[in-house]
């Protein structure tokens, strides 16, 4: 889908060749991409965006200077999109503990259509690390939409739902939605929200927001006022202080207080940013390194219980000494894995072996319906050793065969030696979904309660759509372990190069909390706690009831086998949205025990908090709403002696809902696993000709099947006007013909 965007990206920006603006300046299309270019698909969004959906070519002019327009024939298949040109721009940005909230407020023109006709508009939203769509609102001078989340079995939400196919996620970071019908000439204001995770590293928090726009979205004319604004407000909670390091933007600072900061940036501006946003800063609070903030719940919410938020951050260790690891690889080669995805697989893994310490144990087990070891013990992570593992991953990866993930999964807690010495540590990897996941819950559960002080940890990774991520989440939660995933396939070995960092680095084991005693229920997410890692903080989340303590005890194990406690002083925090800042992950654990447990309860409670919180979530579903203001006018004129209709009911008749495609992740497609589908395969649909075949002859079918409606747009912006005349005589005589052959058969048919 993201090839095919990039292509209609690029036929839109060489549509846009037919729009003069006069003598103040003619739109410059940009540079020929390179082959470098075309291969990293430069045309995908790098900021937020708004495109213009061509479908025909005929409509492509200026809306103020109408010019003379070689007539093209023909449509767009896909269409075209055609970048908009942007009047104004600004972001927002809110920094909480490790998690950003981003606003988006920009306003575009339709420069590219006739101002009698109208196009669908495109809006992409491109977000940062594990960015999450949080809703987008859209004002136009007749007409305004909006996002919102509701519960899927809603019949008063949904009874006037219409549904639509073309609205779901580019990439994994990159929400689409599509505006339909807009003016020429209009212009549109849209303001979008979403949420995203700071990056962390060696002590540093970074803030990195899409903002790189391209040159062919400054607006036609030097005389037109282009506004850039920025504002970011960091607040760490109270008890800290806060430190800039870097920033790409010219911020001036406007506030600072403890644990909080302020900056503001405005400015006019020949050209739009082109670069990222990015913001880095620290976090100091003295010898410690975490906090636990509390507050209350709001009236809306479902949940009364108290909130609290503990967060630990790894700090500046002196030595930072990590743990020994036995590690076993249980890697899936199963036919779905076939091309890139275990192409890339392998690259990551041999990666990840040579970042072993030489006092690690490893070993590799290869799975499809059978299983492939690369040694029937764990050996020493030395030069040959790995040298030899790497070989035998070219030799033995080769894609095919089904899935089976209990066997390989079971031989590797067979394979530790559980001493103290070591952390067992099982990373496991998979593109696909089997019929007992549950049961290998079980049975990793059973085995977990045997050896309660050194469990194997799992570091689950999951690669496409068509694996169970929920299952993968809660191996990992239930061993103190981490999860990550891959949804784009490009993105393999950058994910799992993470994953294996966070694995790899692991300073503090076997974390609890004590003195709370006092509590009458207290109930964290995730639970067991997971290992600290330096590759980042950990932040817990949770509800109770009672009296908090004033200090909470965290204790846990150091990678020396020493024991470690840390006294955590627990703080009100009334400026930080607490149950926005911690929803998605709440959402996200709970969702992994609703699904093994099979409680409707719990999907339930995950729905109440996926809406209230305005995150997407698998028992939930996204409608557009559209108002027309215009028609609102109309009838307010017309009833104004009319008193007696509820406003709800008149606003109700003046909105029509649009059920965008489902957001979620899914719980796996086992019916995609085991006819080994690869990763990011999606339903192919009908090519022109086969549309065509169905209403016209095979010849016409093959005609289409040669030329493409883009390739005759090119071909006649090229020619004069008695080439154009003589050509067009031609095909006219050629489509006489094809009639002619075409009744004959016909009839010949009828005859027999």
């Amino acid at each position: 889908m993201a090839e095919e965007f990039v292509k209609s990206v690029e036929d839109g920006v060489h549509l846009s060749r037919r729009i003069y603006f006069g003598k103040d300046r003619a739109v410059a299309p940009p540079k020929p991409m390179t082959a470098m270019d075309k291969a990293s698909q430069s045309y995908l969004p790098q900021s937020p965006m708004m495109y213009a959906v061509i479908g025909d070519p005929a409509i492509v002019d200026n809306p103020d200077i109408p010019s003379y327009q070689p007539h093209v024939h023909g449509r767009c298949d896909p269409p075209a999109l055609i970048p908009l040109q942007m009047n104004g721009i600004s972001l927002e940005a809110d920094c909480y503990l490790d998690t950003a909230f981003i606003t988006v407020t920009g306003s575009w023109r339709v420069h590219c259509v006739m101002g009698s006709r109208g196009c669908d508009c495109r809006i992409a939203v491109p977000m940062g690390e594990q960015g999450s769509i949080l809703g987008v609102e859209v004002e136009l001078p007749r007409k305004s939409y909006c996002t919102k989340i509701v519960p899927p079995d809603d019949e008063s939400e949904t009874e006037k739902v219409a549904n639509i196919e073309d609205r779901c996620f580019l990439k994994p970071h990159i929400f689409i939605l599509t505006i339909p019908q807009v003016d020429g000439g209009t212009n549109i204001s849209v303001t979008i929200r979403w949420s995203q995770k700071l990056l962390y590293c060696n002590g540093q928090l970074t803030l990195d927001v899409p903002f790189s726009f391209p040159d062919f979205v400054t607006p036609a004319g030097k005389k037109i006022s282009k506004k850039e604004k920025i504002q970011l407000n960091v607040n760490s909670g109270p008890g800290t202080e806060v430190l800039c390091k870097t920033a790409s933007h010219p911020l001036k600072e406007q506030r600072r207080q403890a644990g909080k900061l302020g900056f503001f940036y405005e400015s006019e501006v020949l050209n739009w940013s082109s670069s990222n946003f990015v913001f880095s800063y620290t976090v100091s609070s003295g010898h410690t390194y975490g906090s636990v903030l509390l507050q209350s719940p709001s009236l809306l919410d479902s949940d009364q219980r108290e909130m609290f938020c503990c967060s630990l951050f790894p700090g500046d260790q002196q030595c930072r000494k990590v743990f020994r690891k036995e590690v076993v690889f249980v890697v899936d080669i199963s036919g779905s894995m076939k091309g890139k995805p275990i192409e890339y697989t392998k690259q990551a893994l041999c990666m990840a072996l040579s970042k072993l310490d030489s006092q690690d144990l490893f070993t590799i087990i290869a799975f499809n319906s059978e299983k492939y070891l690369f040694s029937s013990s764990l050996e020493l992570a030395t030069e040959k050793a790995i040298e030899t593992a790497t070989q035998w991953i070219g030799t033995n990866f080769i894609a095919g065969g089904g899935t089976n993930i209990l066997n390989p999964l079971t031989q590797a807690m067979e394979m530790f030696s559980y001493t103290q010495q070591h952390m067992p540590i099982i990373f496991l990897v998979t593109d696909g979904a089997v019929e007992d996941e549950r049961h290998i819950c079980d049975i990793l559960k059973s085995h977990l309660m045997q050896n309660q002080m050194t469990c194997p940890r799992l570091y689950t990774f999951g690669i496409g759509l068509f694996c169970n991520h929920y299952f993968l989440r809660m191996l990992a939660v239930m061993s103190h372990g981490h999860y990550n995933a891959a949804y784009d396939v490009d993105s393999i070995e950058v994910r799992m190069g993470q994953l294996f960092s966070r694995a790899s680095s692991v300073i503090l084991a076997n974390i609890a909390f004590e003195n709370l005693d006092g509590l009458e229920e207290f109930e964290v997410f995730p639970s067991p706690v997971p290992d600290l890692s330096s590759e980042g903080p950990l932040v817990l989340s949770g509800r109770y009831r009672g009296v908090f303590p004033e200090t909470l005890k965290a204790k846990g194990v150091l990678a020396d086998m020493n024991s470690f406690s840390l006294d955590l002083k627990a703080v009100q925090a009334k400026d930080i949205p607490l149950d926005k800042v911690l929803a998605r992950q709440q959402v996200e654990l709970v969702t992994a025990q609703a699904w093994l447990s099979k409680n409707k309860d719990l999907e339930q409670k995950i729905a109440q908090t996926s809406i209230q919180n305005g995150v997407i979530s698998e028992y939930t579903c996204m409608i557009l709403i559209e108002t027309d203001r215009g028609k609102a006018v109309t009838e307010s004129t017309s009833k104004r002696k009319v008193s007696t209709v509820p406003k709800k009911i008149e606003e109700s008749k003046l909105q029509k809902k649009i059920l965008l495609q489902n957001l979620g992740a899914g719980f796996g497609n086992y019916g995609a696993t085991v006819e080994n589908i690869p990763p990011g395969a999606t339903e192919t649909r009908p090519e022109t000709t086969e549309i065509l075949a169905k209403a016209a002859s095979n010849c016409c079918g093959k005609m289409c099947d040669i030329c493409c409606c883009m390739c005759c747009i090119r071909t006649c912006s090229k020619m004069n006007d008695q080439c154009a005349i003589v050509l067009t005589q031609f095909l006219g005589s050629l489509a006489c013909l094809g009639c002619f052959s075409c009744c004959e058969l016909c009839c010949s048919a009828n005859d027999g």
